[in-house]
């Protein structure tokens, strides 16, 4: 005589398939159980994180933390690119420079965005709350002399990377508020004109007062093009391996 069905009469276990099943839907609880004790520490984190009076210290920490980010994202390909292209030696060495270039950047970015954001809050908190146009110069003056006041190849380039943003900003200010005639004609071929021709001029006569990378760059377009010996060296490479 046959067995009835075990879900009425028990007398049966179920069939392997079901026991899988079941076994399956065991273990895929288990996994998303989380912890008492993380679950407790994820909780008191979510807490703080909602405290508004905590709210000027929680944004300099995520500042570290973004300034870290974006700087090794902006420095490695331009470092890795850079290093295989102009600079000599082993493998090793490039990799090093590499990673020694982004780790300054990274680390730089990341503590002038915390020292930025935490003298903005002790300065507001110094005037009653209120912010003056004139704390965001402070603080960052200050960042930038802790922090990218050592003049060294990084921060070398950041600073006149910034230098020519801001002159390019101060003459659109100039212009919007009335301390700069509006051009008749848009100025930006002339402006175009003389950097070009300021640039080659200091290339070609004062080369040695140019930022190294800017050197590099320059010789490989305007002094490595002048010598070949045949179409190896005069279309494949730039120089004979």
């Amino acid at each position: 005589m046959g067995c009835p069905s075990p879900e009425v009469s028990g007398c049966c276990p179920p069939p392997l398939s079901v026991q899988k099943e079941v076994t399956s839907r065991a273990h895929t609880h288990a996994a998303m159980v989380v912890p008492a004790a993380p679950r407790e520490l994820l909780l008191l984190l979510n807490r703080l994180l909602a405290q508004r009076r905590l709210q000027p210290a929680l944004a300099a920490l995520k500042g570290l933390r973004n300034g870290a980010v974006y700087g090794a994202k902006i420095r490695a390909p331009h470092a890795l690119v850079m290093t295989f292209l102009f600079r000599t030696g082993s493998l090793e060495e490039k990799v090093r420079a590499i990673l020694r270039a982004t780790y300054q950047h990274s680390r730089n970015l990341a503590c002038f965005v915390l020292l930025y954001k935490g003298a903005m809050a002790l300065l507001r908190g110094a005037m009653g709350g209120q912010r003056k146009s004139v704390h965001a110069f402070l603080a960052a003056s200050l960042g930038g002399w802790l922090v990218f006041g050592e003049n060294n190849q990084v921060n070398s380039q950041i600073n006149m990377y910034l230098l020519s943003r801001v002159l390019f900003a101060a003459a659109r200010v100039g212009s919007e508020k009335g301390w700069l005639p509006t051009p008749a004609r848009d100025p930006f071929p002339l402006f175009a004109a003389l950097v070009w021709g300021s640039v080659l001029w200091l290339f070609e006569h004062q080369r040695h007062t140019l930022q190294p990378s800017l050197q590099s760059s320059m010789t490989y377009l305007y002094r490595d093009s002048d010598h070949w010996t045949d179409l190896t060296d005069f279309l494949i490479y730039n120089k004979r391996p």
